[in-house]
């Protein structure tokens, strides 16, 4: 996912306001240097850990916490739980154990098969090291992150929550191929997209056998005053939802809840501090990185967790 600096002054003011929008979200944000009490069954009693309902969080680098090298707070990649996605939070407010899956770069493709293309996730074809390759994710696997969903969902069958968000890396990598993904290339995303995530599904409900609740958390605009990127960003989410819809999931509306909070600056994303801030990055015209801050991922956790069911 590309990243975006102004001025240190503007910078600062968006990291502010990132602030301020999660802090009137949530009670207190997970902290972005700390991993979640999930991933730390000593802090937890062993009975305390077995009673938790499990969640399993599958896709991209949303669900991952993952913010780029010039994001105003430095990532440290040797150390996965010092990202914070919504899942984290989700598990946080819903009393869930966590099992974060998600890997950066993932696509609808190569979370079926490690070798087929992905945007980062993984080294293909001499691409150079995927993300999976030169750094830790959070939960270890060697095969594909769907072969990993299956195994698990076997072992525990009475996985309370599984909640899936993939598919714009495969935009991204047909908008850099195809000079914008227009016409026909769009035509073939759209019908690639719906393939692998009919399969994705299709897998979980049948191969796996799994029987609980399955959330699909919809995409963002990154500038909801930009109608073609609303646009694109709408066909997306209603493709992978509607291949999702006959195997019985709920659908969280990220779009939406960022929308809303987006028209305090007009409807741009990163003026709202909804992206993370990049104040070193080098290239003209990019304040902001593409991925949630803290308060975007709150908002998303706020779109997940109503349509989760409870008991």
């Amino acid at each position: 996912m590309a990243m975006k600096p102004s001025s240190v002054r503007r910078l600062a003011v968006l990291a502010a306001s990132a602030a301020a929008v999660g802090a009137t979200l949530v009670a207190t944000l997970p902290n972005a240097s700390a991993a979640p009490a999930a991933h730390h069954p000593a802090r937890t009693s062993t009975a305390t850990k077995h009673a938790e309902p499990r969640y399993l969080a599958l896709g991209d680098s949303v669900p991952f916490g993952y913010r780029g090298k010039y994001a105003v707070v430095a990532p440290n990649y040797n150390k996965p739980h010092s990202f914070v996605g919504y899942p984290e939070i989700v598990a946080r407010d819903l009393g869930f154990r966590l099992i974060n899956a998600s890997c950066p770069g993932e696509t609808t493709a190569s979370m079926i098969n490690k070798t087929r293309k992905s945007n980062g996730c993984t080294n293909v074809n001499g691409s150079g090291p995927g993300y999976r390759d030169a750094y830790p994710l959070k939960v270890k696997y060697s095969d594909s992150q769907l072969r990993f969903a299956l195994s698990f969902l076997r072992q525990h069958p009475k996985t309370k929550l599984v909640s899936l968000m993939i598919g714009a890396n495969d935009g991204f990598l047909c908008q850099e191929f195809h000079h914008g993904c227009q016409g026909s290339a769009q035509i073939a995303l759209i019908k690639r997209i719906q393939k692998n995530v009919t399969t994705i599904m299709d897998r979980i409900r049948n191969r796996a056998h799994y029987k609980g609740q399955v959330v699909i958390v919809n995409y963002y605009s990154l500038n909801y005053a930009d109608a073609n990127q609303n646009a694109l960003v709408s066909i997306l989410n209603q493709v992978v939802d509607n291949a999702a819809k006959p195997y019985h999931v709920q659908v969280a509306d990220g779009f939406g809840a960022l929308q809303k909070a987006a028209k305090i600056a007009g409807g741009n994303t990163c003026a709202a501090g909804l992206l993370w801030p990049t104040p070193a990055d080098p290239t003209p015209n990019h304040p902001c990185d593409v991925h949630p801050s803290p308060a975007g991922q709150a908002l998303l956790a706020t779109a997940v967790e109503p349509v989760v069911r409870k008991g």
